[in-house]
């Protein structure tokens, strides 16, 4: 398989600007799922009581959003950009729902108001930018199927689309409010606050699905391990407000550098991670090194830093993360002992060993 393409083309998603973005949006997903499923039980049970008096048609929406569904939750582990699949089936979901609508009456259709029910999980997963061009869709499926179906019924009863439209529209505004308090809480766990980076909470989880992904897919998984040369030198000759503020501006850099879908991580002190999903060592070195031109072009803050690489990838298909990242350590560490700002690669030989340990 290629090399994923170079880290400066791949466009980071209007979905999820921000790495952090993505990986809120998979969680809350994961999250949403089990509910999902107990909804779609939910509006089905409800479908076929009341099928003797609006169809049995209204199942076909259902089944083919439920199938669909299926089709998302496979995709989601393997997909580069999941925020994109995670949208598509929101879109379904709706989809679903109008097209119960239409199917019972329009209009004068009792479900109408379930246009409401993906809405109400539209801010849990995206930015209010994403919630807002949601809400919009959502008021054209909404005029679709009622002055599309029935414009005469519409005319003499506009009450039948104003009330629903405010009703989705209060719905977006409060659940908005709700999650951007509940982010605020849940951010502090797993981003680190001073350069706003995931932090080592955020990357458990992450091994975890590209451990699986990895077997999924039989690919290799790199490890790109950074440090700072000489930060103590920094903090102890200009203070650590001056430390704080180079290690700001280096996080900066890095995610700059970096694709969209390439996890950045703080793990400690003036230590970061890169993951590059589906890389090669080669391909790995390569970033690396975009990295350390990165920090080093340019005064950090003011001062004048430079940072230290080391590579490793797993085999295809077999990602373990401890035997991986000790292999990019040690590889730091031949860095820093050669004479710091430069890129070193694990030993093929050496990563395999540690991989059979």
């Amino acid at each position: 398989m290629p090399d994923p393409p170079d880290p400066g083309v791949a466009p980071r998603t209007w979905l999820c600007p921000d790495p952090a973005d993505r990986v809120r949006a998979v969680d809350m997903e994961e999250r949403l799922r089990p509910f999902r499923r107990a909804s779609f039980v939910a509006l089905g049970t409800a479908l076929v009581v009341s099928g003797h008096w609006i169809g049995w048609w209204t199942l076909l929406p259902l089944a083919l959003a439920i199938l669909g569904f299926r089709v998302v939750d496979r995709h989601l582990p393997t997909a580069p950009r999941p925020e994109r699949t995670i949208a598509s089936a929101w879109v379904l979901a709706e989809l679903a729902i109008a097209g119960s609508i239409a199917l019972t009456g329009g209009p004068r259709s009792p479900a109408v108001a379930w246009l409401v029910i993906p809405l109400v999980t539209l801010p849990a997963r995206f930015n209010s930018r994403a919630v807002g061009a949601g809400v919009a869709l959502v008021w054209v499926l909404l005029l679709a199927t009622t002055v599309g179906v029935d414009p005469g019924y519409a005319a003499r009863h506009p009450e039948a689309i104003v009330m629903p439209a405010a009703l989705l529209a209060a719905v977006a505004l409060l659940s908005s409010a709700l999650m951007n308090s509940d982010l605020e809480h849940r951010s502090s766990a797993v981003i680190d606050p001073l350069t706003g980076m995931l932090n080592r909470h955020a990357l458990q989880t992450r091994i975890a699905e590209l451990t699986q992904q990895a077997a999924i897919l039989h690919e290799p998984v790199a490890l790109v391990v950074g440090d700072l040369d000489h930060f103590k030198a920094v903090n102890d000759t200009h203070g650590h407000a001056a430390g704080d503020a180079v290690l700001r501006d280096v996080a900066y850099r890095l995610r700059k550098a970096l694709r969209a879908h390439d996890l950045a991580y703080r793990l400690g002190g003036e230590e970061f991670l890169v993951i590059l999903a589906g890389a090669r060592p080669q391909y790995a070195a390569a970033v690396a090194e975009t990295l350390r031109t990165a920090v080093a072009g340019a005064p950090a803050a003011g001062l004048d830093v430079t940072m230290s690489f080391g590579v490793s990838a797993s085999e295809p298909g077999c990602f373990a993360y401890d035997a991986v990242f000790a292999a990019a350590d040690q590889a730091l560490y031949e860095a820093k002992e050669a004479g710091r700002d430069r890129v070193r690669v694990a030993a093929g030989p050496a990563l395999a060993g540690l991989l059979a340990a």
